[in-house]
């Protein structure tokens, strides 16, 4: 089968990704072989090409986010998966991905698709889509969230986390730059967006709030950014963070009543925990399941061909790209 790979040990970068020849995986036990039909691009796939896992083996297949359809089922699979149904999971970063004609899945990673969403559909709100409802649905308790700062509401976490979070009554703020002002406010449609190039974030979070801050800040910028929002946090309030902790004293904690909470999407496949893998197809199976119902926007702002795989991560690695890349594994 045809595979993006990264060939060695010692190759590195966007520049040492080859589309090579290598074997169709036989579905281990407790996995599912997928054909697929369309993958997902993100930041996490470029930096994987320059950084490597010191997990892999050689030559190592890209990719996490698949969509497709199950052509073979491994020993220990539950029944209920069948040959020839269409499903969507997030992948484990230390083995084969799926950026490739065929991949050998965990079966507890998996979703349905619906009929009425399509596979490139489905491809796009997976690494994205479930980390922004892990930093609504997941981590924090919303009982007492009245306002919500997301940042970078023109991205593929932060446009998606503005919509769940105003799916609970949350009026949500979110930054953005200004060429993305438009867009954020035509597809993400927050209660309020600073531009964070023209406008004080401190300033407007403020005015927005009365004085008071957010009552849950996520964060998907910065450890700098997020020790920044530490001070527009309401008392009581929560931060979410998807990149770094901030630095925080014990007594700033207390004083403010404060909550720190991290997303570690794919740390689920490593923790042994078989509830948090499951959950990786359970929340996978919700997100689908909004998008079928038109309750979710996600965002998928290109479709690129198999052969264009590689152009449209150096999109990404360039910050090129406003919402969501997908490629047609069929195109």
């Amino acid at each position: 089968m045809k595979a993006y790979v990264i060939p060695d040990g010692q190759a590195r970068g966007l520049d040492a990704i080859e589309l090579a020849d290598v074997p169709v995986p036989t579905p281990t036990p407790g996995h599912v072989l997928v054909r697929v039909h369309a993958v997902g691009l993100n930041p996490v796939d470029y930096k994987l090409a320059e950084g490597g896992n010191e997990s892999w083996t050689y030559p190592h297949v890209l990719g996490l986010d698949v969509a497709g359809e199950i052509a073979a089922i491994g020993e220990g699979v539950e029944d209920t998966w069948k040959v020839g149904m269409r499903v969507a999971g997030h992948g484990d970063l230390r083995y084969n991905g799926c950026f490739a004609e065929y991949v050998d899945a965990p079966a507890y990673e998996l979703s349905l698709i619906p009929d009425d969403v399509a596979y490139t559909t489905a491809a796009g709100v997976l690494c994205g889509a479930l980390t922004a409802y892990q930093t609504i649905n997941r981590k924090p308790n919303l009982n007492l969230v009245r306002t919500a700062l997301v940042h970078g509401g023109s991205g593929a976490v932060g446009g998606i986390a503005v919509q769940l979070a105003k799916m609970h009554g949350i009026t949500v703020f979110t930054t953005c730059s200004t060429r993305n002002i438009d867009y954020v406010r035509d597809h993400v449609s927050p209660d309020a967006i600073i531009d964070y190039r023209t406008q004080d974030v401190d300033e407007r979070v403020r005015e927005l709030t009365d004085g008071l801050g957010a009552d849950l800040i996520v964060d998907t910028v910065s450890g700098r950014e997020a020790a920044r929002d530490l001070g527009r946090l309401a008392y009581n309030g929560q931060l979410v963070t998807i990149v770094d902790v901030p630095p925080v004293s014990g007594g700033q904690m207390f004083g403010g009543a404060l909550s720190i909470d991290v997303v570690n999407l794919g740390g689920a496949h490593a923790s042994g925990n078989p509830v948090e893998q499951r959950d990786l197809g359970t929340m996978a199976s919700d997100i689908l399941s909004m998008v079928s119902q038109g309750q979710l926007d996600p965002l998928i702002t290109g479709v690129l061909p198999f052969s264009d795989l590689v152009d449209g991560l150096r999109s990404l690695a360039d910050h090129r790209v406003t919402g969501k890349l997908v490629v047609d594994v069929d195109a």
